[in-house]
């Protein structure tokens, strides 16, 4: 298996992608469209997509009460930082 390869099946397995990351994809597309639909720069369009992705993982970790779901904090990090990159970065490619 070539390097790339090695590098792209370590993140495409649990706790870095699991059964939320298409929800957070398709939230960061639409909430992108929105967005750019109501006027917003790309620019800005974007940094809603981060902001709103950042409250929805603190709403997270109130609600479900910590790292605890996730069996690790390591494992917590890995997922919320999957999320946020998997919806911002969807939204960056909408607007390039």
């Amino acid at each position: 298996m070539n390097p790339i390869s090695k590098v792209i099946q370590k993140f495409i397995q649990p706790p870095w992608i699991d059964k939320w990351t298409s929800v957070h994809m398709a939230a960061g597309a639409f909430i992108c469209k929105m967005a750019l639909w109501c006027g917003a720069s790309d620019f800005y369009a974007v940094m809603i997509v981060l902001g709103i992705g950042i409250a929805w993982e603190v709403m997270e970790w109130v609600v479900e009460g910590g790292w605890t779901p996730y069996g690790s904090r390591s494992n917590w990090a890995k997922n919320t930082i999957s999320d946020l990159v998997v919806e911002t970065g969807l939204a960056l490619w909408m607007v390039l």
